[in-house]
């Protein structure tokens, strides 16, 4: 379980294939602090580290074919900037929302406008297999970190960004054409889970 407060960035410095596994090493700051079956959030994707290089602080991370095709890894190469959060400490406080590190699809960023000291983000993604919806002031994860939905529509939302944000996590690096992963707020989920039941059996 995950908050959707990334740490920092890490950085991708080797990418593996075996069979129809992808193992990628990553190097970040904090990664001599790192253990071996940890759970970690990479873009929003929950990974397990595999092996550690304390003093390289370096890990390594792998993903099976089912995440390449559900999420943006597939677009990772060696340099790119991923955002990280390890899970959630039960004792500290709660900064953003619940967020499962199960990244529900991809969307694509249509564009981004300066606002004068904030960013503001659109992305369009998969109306029609989408497990949900996004809706004005409600919560969602792009790329891993807990925002709040300014615009919505069917298959269209868009994001505030403040400076902070931008700086340490790779929404600097976003532009049109950008794929990221998404995970909507997973309380709307069950509640249009239970509302298609509950109209499927209306019928």
């Amino acid at each position: 379980m995950f908050t959707g407060i990334i740490e920092m960035t890490a950085k991708v410095v080797k990418i593996e294939k075996e069979n129809t596994n992808y193992h990628f090493t990553l190097e970040v700051p904090f990664g001599d602090e790192l253990a071996i079956d940890q759970s970690m959030a990479h873009d929003g994707c929950c990974l397990t580290v595999v092996k550690v290089d304390k003093a390289k602080k370096q890990y390594v991370v792998t993903a099976m074919d089912e995440t390449m095709l559900k999420t943006n890894l597939g677009t990772w190469q060696v340099g790119t900037e991923v955002n990280v959060e390890r899970s959630m400490r039960m004792d500290g406080r709660f900064d953003g929302h619940i967020v499962q590190g199960h990244v529900d699809q991809t969307a694509t960023c249509t564009k981004v406008v300066d606002d004068n000291g904030s960013w503001r983000f659109y992305f369009e993604y998969d109306r029609e297999n989408a497990p949900s919806i996004t809706v004005p002031k409600g919560s969602i994860s792009i790329n891993g970190v807990s925002l709040t939905v300014v615009d919505s529509e069917p298959g269209m939302f868009s994001v505030a960004i403040i400076p902070y944000t931008y700086k340490v996590t790779n929404f600097h690096n976003f532009k049109p054409g950008t794929v990221v992963n998404i995970e909507f707020d997973v309380f709307g989920k069950y509640v249009q889970r239970l509302l298609e039941q509950y109209m499927a059996s209306q019928k």
